[in-house]
């Protein structure tokens, strides 16, 4: 088995909860060695519990070093020295403070990468940015729910995640640049660029973004979830041939064209849910799976991972969701999560 394509990358942490652990746990899936820097009280996510520390922060080392003092940030330049880079999560303010930008870094290691994972922004200031406030903001949340309900939240940390995986791109995309820099990521930015053909279509066509019932696509129809004759289902039909080969099956007639589909959203929306209403979403589905459609019944989590066990791994004490990246000829081992100050730094006394 070949190592992870990762390793011999020496990547520094220092933040809390989820954008940054995240992001640096994935490349630590992928073969770098990941050093988690921790304050002496430790990363916040300790306090939520020990499960949920673990899923952001496995297959790493951690260190407790307390950057406010002098020789904590000794340590950390050490540390720096023979590292690729060092990824940040917390406010731009406590950033700079603690000398954590590759201005402030790079007399020890000119070719250090320093990736600030912020709110807003480096240059963006200081305000609240926890992922729901974020969605809030960027018109995520208005465009979530049905229309005539109050707009509503993903059920996981979207922005969070997605910030993460921008941020990770943005650290390795500098390391293959072979030169040392700033990097900066904004989880409002991230957001706004996943809001792509939505925000497209504001502002090249003034097209006012709206909510549509049963979270249906802008553009495709159908492409919605539906109710059955029990349960609910996804239907996500983007072409003519889709259409006609649905078509086919639920007995449908008309409508052969995208345009005219669109032109006639809700005509076509009434038919499907009439012809779906005769079969569960379980029996939709492998009925049209089958035939290559887009289809699938609404599952709960725990179905979901019955389903998928491959990609549960474990993790010392834990069972854990396994890295998505998979390489050929390289399989990753999962070690636990770390202890605070497992691997140096300040000596940390139990809490009694």
């Amino acid at each position: 088995m070949s190592p992870g394509p990762l390793a011999g990358i020496r990547i520094l942490e220092v933040g809390h909860i989820l954008a940054g652990p995240f992001a640096t746990m994935l490349l630590a899936d992928l073969g770098a060695e990941v050093t988690k820097i921790e304050p002496p009280d430790g990363d916040l996510s300790r306090q939520v519990g020990d499960t949920y520390f673990a899923s952001l922060n496995r297959n790493k080392r951690s260190i407790c070093l307390d950057l406010t003092s002098e020789e904590g940030q000794e340590h950390l330049g050490e540390l720096v020295a023979e590292a690729h880079a060092l990824l940040v999560n917390l406010k731009p303010s406590v950033i700079r403070r603690l000398g954590l930008t590759y201005d402030s870094l790079r007399r020890r290691n000119e070719r250090i990468v320093c990736v600030a994972l912020t709110g807003y922004g480096l240059d963006g200031g200081d305000d609240p940015a926890f992922d729901y406030v974020i969605q809030a903001t960027t018109g995520v949340a208005a465009l979530t729910g049905d229309p005539d309900a109050p707009p509503t939240l993903p059920g996981y940390s979207s922005i969070d995640n997605s910030a993460a995986l921008t941020a990770a791109l943005g650290l390795l995309a500098q390391i293959v640049s072979g030169r040392g820099g700033q990097v900066d990521v904004a989880l409002r930015d991230v957001i706004l660029a996943q809001l792509n053909y939505r925000a497209s279509a504001w502002l090249n066509e003034r097209v006012e973004p709206r909510r549509l019932p049963y979270g249906a696509h802008s553009y495709y129809v159908p492409a919605q979830l539906f109710p059955t004759a029990e349960g609910h289902m996804a239907l996500f039909i983007t072409h003519d041939r889709f259409w006609k080969t649905f078509a086919d099956e639920a007995g449908i007639d008309g409508f052969p064209t995208m345009a005219e589909r669109a032109a006639r959203r809700d005509e076509v929306l009434a038919v499907v849910t009439r012809a779906l209403a005769a079969d569960t979403a379980a029996g939709w589905e492998a009925r049209l799976r089958p035939l290559g459609l887009a289809a699938a019944a609404v599952r709960t989590l725990p179905e979901a991972l019955d389903a998928t066990p491959g990609m549960i791994v474990e993790a010392g004490d834990f069972r854990l969701v396994g890295s998505p990246v998979r390489i050929a000829g390289y399989e990753p081992e999962y070690r636990p999560p770390p202890r605070l100050g497992e691997h140096g730094g300040i000596p940390v006394v139990p809490h009694s």
